[in-house]
């Protein structure tokens, strides 16, 4: 991602605040582990959108004159020799405006009193109150210095606005650069796939699967996964947040794998189910067939102008006929749908965004009714799960599966971001009985 594609998210932000205005992005604070030990740096996803800085301790200021007038300031952490040897580089101000393309850097330990100097005599401020408590603290100190300082002329900003909203409808529209990241994200999310279904065999454990697609991962230059890798197996598959990842793998069970990579701050999602020693079950393979067929009938149905509940509404009907076919539902289609028959075994959504945040922000609109357009990025994740306990028959007890690839919407139809891992049960019994050879 270059400095201009920030430089752009700025300029457009700036065009959206009023005359005399400022809007405020703080970074993510650091995430303590164990006593003096943090969890690995995350920025905060908004923050990254418009700078991509990855420090803590740092401040986005967007200062907007008027209409032909606006500048940046960035405050984030002196240089410290001492605490570089200790904790890793610092950027410093020295360096921010041309690494950045920021206007001015100033020190994050002077914020309390350069951020009032910057919003005195604006009339609003955009600030996303409530995200942060150390943020709050600095910006209402800010306007509280101002407003106690009429006597040295100076002047609080009367309005307070959130700029989340704002912000989240532009982050739903990826650009080029973007789709581009998220692109290769996918393809090193599909690499880590495809290598569990390599490395695969009975007796291993749930963890150990794990350990292989990190290693893939990170092998592709991706360090961190988007979110907690799920690795269930036999039952387990049917939890829908399974991360535990502590069982053995059973020959007979399937196992579901939901992993991501995160790559420059985007996220890949991916969700693959297949049987752990290579062959499924003539069980298995029928509930297996009808997750299949419910992905790629919403592969062909989403488009621009297209809704996610248009797509899962006709998704639903293809599980309930389905369903019906293998007795595990009884009744007429039609009422069973217009009962929510299907909810006792595909309790999720059928899609949600995808970006900066695995599950990403944007509005989806009453009942996911937003009318789909091109550059939005989204999943499309079909499951079935049949509790162990559940009032069916025996054999299809204690199944899992769900199968999610990562699209974006073009202005034709949509492109498959995940394409490169297969998903068929057959491709996949043969790409497992080659590993196995």
């Amino acid at each position: 991602m270059n400095q201009q594609e920030f430089l752009r998210r700025r300029q457009a932000m700036l065009a959206k605040m009023a005359p005399a205005s400022a809007a405020l992005f703080f970074a993510a604070p650091e995430a303590p582990r164990s006593a003096d030990s943090e969890y690995p740096y995350r920025q905060n996803s908004d923050f990254w959108y418009f700078t991509g800085f990855n420090e803590p301790e740092a401040l986005l200021v967007l200062i907007k004159s008027d209409d032909t007038h606006n500048h940046s300031v960035l405050f984030n952490r002196v240089r410290d020799k001492t605490a570089e040897i200790w904790f890793g580089r610092r950027l410093g101000q020295e360096a921010a405006p041309e690494k950045l393309g920021v206007d001015r850097s100033l020190a994050f330990d002077e914020v309390d009193d350069n951020l009032a100097q910057l919003l005195n005599g604006l009339d609003c401020v955009y600030h996303a109150q409530g995200l942060y408590d150390y943020a709050d603290s600095i910006v209402f100190g800010a306007l509280d210095k101002l407003r106690k300082g009429s006597r040295q002329n100076l002047k609080a900003p009367s309005t307070l606005t959130d700029w989340r909203p704002w912000v989240h409808d532009m982050r739903l529209f990826k650009s080029p650069e973007e789709i581009a990241v998220l692109r290769r994200a996918g393809e090193i999310t599909a690499l880590g796939h495809t290598r569990a279904m390599v490395k695969c065999r009975p007796g291993m454990y749930e963890y150990q699967l794990e350990g292989e697609i990190l290693h893939e991962f990170n092998h592709h230059g991706a360090r961190y996964p988007s979110y907690n890798t799920i690795v269930g197996g036999g039952e387990n598959g049917c939890i829908l947040h399974y991360t535990e990842n502590e069982s053995l793998l059973r020959a007979g069970d399937l196992v579901l794998i939901d992993a991501g990579c995160e790559l420059e701050g985007y996220a890949g999602d991916i969700t693959r189910t297949f049987p752990v020693n290579g062959r499924f079950t003539p069980a298995q393979r029928a509930v297996y067939d009808i997750v299949l067929e419910s992905l790629e009938t919403a592969l062909s149905l989403y488009g621009p102008g297209t809704t996610m509940q248009e797509v899962t509404e006709a998704v639903v009907r293809v599980m309930v006929m389905g369903l019906v076919r293998l007795d595990i539902l009884q009744g007429d289609i039609d009422a069973l749908i217009t009962q929510n028959a299907h909810r006792q075994f595909f309790m999720h959504g059928l899609s949600h965004w995808l970006g900066l945040d695995v599950h990403d922000v944007g509005e989806y609109g009453p009942d996911r009714s937003r009318p789909l357009e091109p550059g939005m990025v989204l999943t499309v994740e079909p499951g079935l799960y049949i509790a162990p306990d559940a009032d069916v028959p025996e054999i299809y007890r204690g199944i899992g599966i769900r199968i999610e690839d990562d699209i974006v919407i073009t202005a034709t139809g949509n492109e498959n971001l995940t394409a490169s891992v297969v998903k068929s049960a057959d491709d996949i019994e043969a790409l497992m009985a080659a590993s196995h050879s």
